[in-house]
């Protein structure tokens, strides 16, 4: 083959034109010793604390202890390949995630990867899982219901859009309930929610996704899995994650309709516009199902990175492992965009004791708690909310007027009815003013149950409450208290739809309201207590 040196003058010039003179140089270190999660590394000298590390094979890792002649970082990936004098490598950057509208609908895991095998997630943008909370000046006091559906939350425990509510009781009272039922409730009120599973069975999250997939939730709801089989940095990171994925919503400023709501294009997407053009933030809630586990799993790696361990051998940072976390949820300033980040943060307590360490951490953070009792639950009260132990301390600021007009005594009323309930099992005859306040007693206890899956309009709520201050239920038996209020409200939308849009408008009934649901109160306990006599 003959060699034409004119071809071969025209590659070299074309290479020497292409040629760039940039060196690449990757600051690089060895591991010392790998092993239950966590690496010891030498070399990197100019490594920053929380700085993402690239193993040799692929997994990253996040350096957590800074020593004079090593690093201890924990392994995000596969870390039984590791090996003593593996190379791993900086990468200069803090653990960011996926973030944007593509993870709605989606179960991923703490670093934002899909686990629900509906194929891989379109990438927007992404997020650092720690950034600073909003500082006093970017703040608004909290102002707006954040409805439950709960009429015992609603009523008397008030959590507003912002707020961080803790939620507390024994395993098996019905945490996750109340945090599922208030994801469902959201639906149609341009909420954006994520539902965080730190430490559970995967088996539990399979049945709560199934869950909010049959309400229809599941399109605006994030959840975020680090199941009991993740590594403990993992069930650590969770919580962290979830907030970087709502405060995306948060933070930026989207297009809002007349009604309020969040203006959606033609491929179903919500639309971004500026605060100057009338953008406004999401509202957007987020329960942690449960930060003991993540303490539980900061305090693994913490003892594994040799750190000194304190109060029931957790480590003395971790009070700042939540403090961090729930700060971060706020009521914005207009300016920011007005938009807000709702926290449900969910602590076990064993056997009843709030007193112990982590949770009375998280009540000393929280603006408030829902306190569940076993021995209500167990009594067949559901939700088992206790309600002398639950406050909250934003209060009626956080309730419509209609609702803090009837729920003004209900708390007094029902702390009153459990003295007199303890007074009335001596057995000793009762005059018949107290014997009536035990009877309506009774009845608002039956009232305020309600059933899983089946959260409740703040209309219907403050309906049912009036109509039973008004004494409604006082002929009617204890056991057909729950039937009653079904057939009450079925027939209040098909006869006296106005009451309904009265209190959705004015958010409150009016005397003439008022003197029209007395009227329709007589019909409808006649025609039930007829139709139950046949």
């Amino acid at each position: 083959m003959k060699i034409r040196a004119d071809e071969m003058t025209a590659v070299i010039k074309e290479q020497l034109r292409n040629y760039g003179a940039e060196v690449s140089v990757d600051e690089v270190g060895n591991i010392l010793q790998v092993g239950d999660g966590i690496a010891r590394i030498s070399g990197l000298r100019n490594c920053l604390a929380g700085e993402m590390l690239e193993f040799s094979n692929g997994s990253y890792g996040l350096a957590l202890n800074l020593e004079e002649e090593s690093i201890g970082a924990v392994v995000l990936g596969e870390y039984r390949t590791l090996r003593e004098g593996d190379v791993v490598k900086r990468t200069k950057r803090v653990l960011e995630v996926p973030v944007g509208q593509a993870l709605l609908g989606r179960v991923v895991d703490p670093l934002g990867r899909p686990v629900d095998g509906k194929g891989p997630i379109k990438q927007e943008a992404t997020r650092k899982i720690e950034s600073p909370a909003p500082g006093l000046a970017d703040r608004k006091s909290v102002h707006e219901p954040l409805q439950t559906g709960l009429k015992c939350i609603d009523a008397m425990i008030p959590v507003g859009r912002g707020q961080r509510e803790l939620v507390i009781g024994d395993r098996k009272t019905g945490k996750t309930v109340i945090c599922v039922d208030t994801i469902i409730n959201q639906k149609g009120k341009g909420v954006v929610c994520v539902y965080v599973a730190i430490g559970q069975k995967e088996s539990t999250v399979a049945g709560i996704v199934k869950e909010l997939e049959r309400t229809g939730a599941l399109d605006y709801t994030i959840v975020v899995s680090a199941p009991a089989s993740a590594p403990a940095p993992l069930q650590f990171l969770a919580p962290y994650a979830g907030a970087a994925m709502a405060e995306f919503f948060m933070y930026a400023t989207w297009q809002h309709g007349d009604d309020g709501l969040p203006v959606v294009d033609g491929d179903g997407n919500y639309v971004q516009q500026s605060v100057a053009d009338g953008g406004r933030g999401f509202a957007t809630f987020i329960a942690y199902d449960d930060l003991s586990k993540q303490a539980a799993a900061y305090r693994e790696m913490s003892l594994l990175l040799r750190r000194p361990p304190g109060r029931e051998a957790y480590p003395g940072d971790v009070f700042y492992l939540h403090s961090r976390l729930l700060e971060r949820s706020a009521k914005l300033s207009d300016p920011l965009g007005g938009g807000s980040l709702t926290a449900f943060p969910v602590i076990e307590t064993q056997e009843g004791e709030v007193s112990a360490y982590i949770p009375t951490n998280v009540i000393s953070i929280t603006d408030g708690q829902i306190y569940l009792q076993p021995d209500l639950f167990n009594g067949g009260q559901r939700p088992a909310v206790d309600v002398g132990i639950s406050v909250s301390r934003v209060g009626g600021a956080a309730q419509i007027k209609g609702m803090k007009k009837v729920a003004g005594t209900l708390r007094l009323d029902l702390a009153a009815y459990r003295e007199l309930e303890a007074f009335a099992q001596l057995g000793t005859e009762l005059d018949p003013s107290t014997q009536r306040q035990l009877d309506r007693g009774a009845r608002m206890v039956e009232l305020l149950k309600q059933g899983q899956g089946a959260p409740m309009e703040v209309a219907d709520q403050v309906l049912s409450i009036q109509g039973a201050g008004l004494g409604m239920l006082d002929t009617i038996p204890v056991d057909q208290v729950g039937a009653f209020e079904q057939f009450f409200l079925e027939r209040v939308r098909s006869e006296y739809h106005q009451l309904i849009d009265e209190i959705t408008t004015k958010k409150v009934l009016g005397d003439e309201g008022l003197a029209t649901l007395k009227e329709a109160i007589k019909r409808f306990v006649t025609a039930f207590k007829e139709q139950h006599s046949n």
